[in-house]
């Protein structure tokens, strides 16, 4: 028995015009990116972004995972692969003062910049990308609490402020992509960061701290 497909195939790559949808997102923020700048992007028309990725608001939702993917996971990997919370972090600014500058894709960072103006008609769009955000502080959180609980950290070191500084610079860094700042410039503030960072401590003392 043959069985038919139903609807006529799709006649272009998906993971192509997504990658378009997230450049032009990027690029523009949300509010600012309408369905036919991103049909003109992905070089479809609008029926078939609808067919295959649904309205603008679930698109999104697709581009941010997209997104996180492909260009946010340097933040992860570092993280599992650096043995301290300062080799991690220094490690997550370095990176990302080269992935926010670099050529031929949209400068800064898509989870900072794409919603600016928090108004109620994007107050779910914001809410994700805050959550997203809020992954990040963790992560940097849980290693700076392992450090100290350790011993490598000060037990007098703030996890938390430590954290949220942490964050604030690097959604500083992806500001200053947006208006310009190149590479050399953006290591240099990674660098300037690390220099607040709270030095580990020596072995010796590091087991007396437990």
């Amino acid at each position: 028995m043959v069985t038919r497909s139903r609807g006529r195939p799709r006649s272009f790559d998906r993971d192509a015009a997504l990658e378009q949808a997230t450049r032009a997102f990027w690029q523009h923020g949300y509010e600012a990116t309408s369905i036919s700048d991103l049909t003109a992007a992905m070089g479809i028309g609008a029926p078939s972004l609808y067919a295959a990725f649904g309205d603008k608001r679930t698109l999104f939702e697709q581009v941010v995972a997209h997104y996180v993917e492909r260009y946010g996971s340097f933040v992860g990997r570092a993280m599992a692969e650096e043995p301290t919370a300062r080799a991690a972090v220094g490690r997550v600014l370095r990176e990302a003062a080269v992935e926010y500058t670099t050529p031929g894709r949209p400068t800064g960072c898509l989870i900072v910049s794409a919603v600016t103006n928090y108004q109620e008609s994007v107050r779910e769009v914001a809410e994700e990308l805050r959550v997203v955000r809020e992954g990040n502080l963790r992560a940097f959180r849980g290693r700076i609490r392992m450090d100290i609980a350790s011993g490598v950290l000060p037990a007098s070191v703030d996890a938390d402020a430590l954290a949220r500084y942490t964050g604030v610079v690097m959604q500083g860094m992806s500001q200053q992509a947006r208006d310009g700042a190149d590479v050399e410039e953006l290591t240099a503030v990674a660098e300037l960061a690390m220099s607040a960072w709270p030095r580990e401590l020596p072995q010796e003392d590091a087991e007396r701290e437990r």
